[in-house]
């Protein structure tokens, strides 16, 4: 099917005339958001109560623009910067919920979508399109909407394993040729090497790692090219892990889900990164609830779920969701790693955070939540906590020796107040509070 077709593409505007009011919508994202889509639904007038369901989208979002709300109305299953204040001021809404159980929301009707907006790869000779960069729950989306409406791109990369989107399900389409948004990395701070140390001596040979995107787990993947047979099954990797593919500290050997292959659900990063996900078979993209399933993730040896956090309380409640009220990211698949490393034969579940946020002002370990804080990784469910000051396993530790353990990792400047706290803290034993 060379570039026949070609002969098929519609206009941006056309193609969104498909929307109508009242309809459920699934946005692809991340890097496959498809921008030419969602500005075509925008420019078009006289629209009502269409409903968005997207993770976190990359570009602009100008269906949450103010005063766009009774056109649209964004659900974040996900949040990222371009949706916060949105939420924040209620223009636009937020689900919490593990990224495992996205697709299901889907397949089981309980969000029954009209229209699934995509961006893919070009099909191939057997009339088959990939869904690229994000399979996560777009497979869902595709196989479950009434109607499918494409942005097929020149170069959104042809990826392998269960991510294919026939031509003959799409309903209509625009042909591009435009770059994808890139994550740009940054360099990383004195805090994040010295985090990015503690958590790579945690980190045996032969382990299967899930990292999430950032400067931690960036730190983390660059203190690891003297590893030897690690293995990636995650639910989303960027750059990092293509140097330890070059290096050959990734190999995949021992891993017992897909030996020889990464398995992930979406990447993000750059066009180093997308080139070599493009029709390379030994990378495996598949559906977040497999990918996330904590019955697939415990089968790999040594799984180290390394993911960050924004408040984590001196009884190990973590909150990386919210500061406060405020959402600011989401569940993710966070507790979906941090259970399946903890049931992976000698897997190691690790929060990582630096100690203070605001310049120093304030320390991220407190004696309780902030006020609205979420707490996504339970203290039942806590492992490992890492700061820059050391790394400290709270499993099967009593109330009183998690308090002690964190606050030892606490910045200097706030562990006598941490211990002085825990005496306002109702929650924790009267001979804790006097510890």
């Amino acid at each position: 099917m060379p570039n026949s077709w070609k002969s098929r593409a519609v206009s941006a505007a056309d193609a969104a005339a498909i929307v109508g009011s009242g309809n459920t919508v699934f946005v692809h994202g991340a890097c496959a958001t498809p921008a030419p889509l969602l500005d075509a639904l925008c420019a078009r007038n006289g629209l009502q109560g269409v409903r968005l369901y997207h993770l976190h989208t990359a570009g602009p979002a100008p269906f949450a623009a103010p005063g766009r709300q009774d056109e649209f109305r964004s659900v974040s299953l996900f949040t990222g910067a371009p949706l916060r204040q949105a939420i924040a001021d209620g223009r636009a809404d937020f689900v919490p919920i593990f990224l495992s159980d996205i697709p299901d929301l889907f397949r089981d009707g309980e969000v029954k979508l009209d229209v699934a907006l995509l961006q893919l790869s070009p099909p191939d000779a057997h009339g088959l399109c990939s869904l690229g960069t994000s399979c996560d729950a777009a497979k869902a989306a595709a196989e479950t909407a009434r109607f499918v409406i494409a942005e097929i791109n020149e170069q959104m990369p042809r990826t392998h394993g269960n991510n294919v989107v026939p031509l003959d399900r799409v309903h209509a389409f625009v042909a591009t040729d435009r770059p994808l948004h890139e994550h740009e990395t940054k360099p990383e701070t004195t805090v994040e090497a010295r985090i990015g140390e503690i958590v790579a001596g945690l980190i045996e040979d032969g382990s299967t790692l899930q990292m999430g995107i950032g400067g931690i787990p960036d730190a983390v993947l660059a203190r690891l090219h003297n590893k030897h047979d690690l293995g990636i099954h995650t639910e989303m990797f960027s750059d990092r892990v293509v140097d330890l593919v070059e290096s050959g500290a990734v190999t995949n050997r021992l891993k017992e889900v897909a030996p020889g292959r990464i398995v992930t659900s979406f990447v993000n990063g750059s066009r180093r990164l997308f080139a070599f996900v493009h029709d390379n078979p030994l990378v495996a993209f598949h559906p977040c609830d497999w990918t996330n399933d904590t019955s697939v993730i415990r089968r790999n040896p040594k799984v180290v779920a390394i993911n960050s956090a924004l408040q984590v309380d001196l009884s190990g409640q973590v909150c990386a969701d919210s500061i406060g009220h405020r959402i600011y990211s989401g569940i993710g698949g966070q507790m979906d790693f941090i259970r399946g490393a903890a049931l992976s034969r000698g897997g190691k579940p690790i929060i990582a955070l630096p100690s203070t946020a605001a310049g120093g002002r304030i320390s991220r370990l407190a004696a309780q939540l902030d006020a609205g804080a979420g707490v996504v990784t339970t203290r039942g469910h806590v492992h490992w906590v890492v700061t820059e000051y050391g790394a400290v396993n709270l499993h099967g530790k009593s109330l009183r020796e998690r308090a002690e353990a964190l606050i030892s990792i606490a910045h200097p400047d706030f562990r006598a107040g941490l211990g002085r706290d825990l005496a306002q803290v109702r929650t924790f034993p009267a001979a804790l509070a006097k510890a």
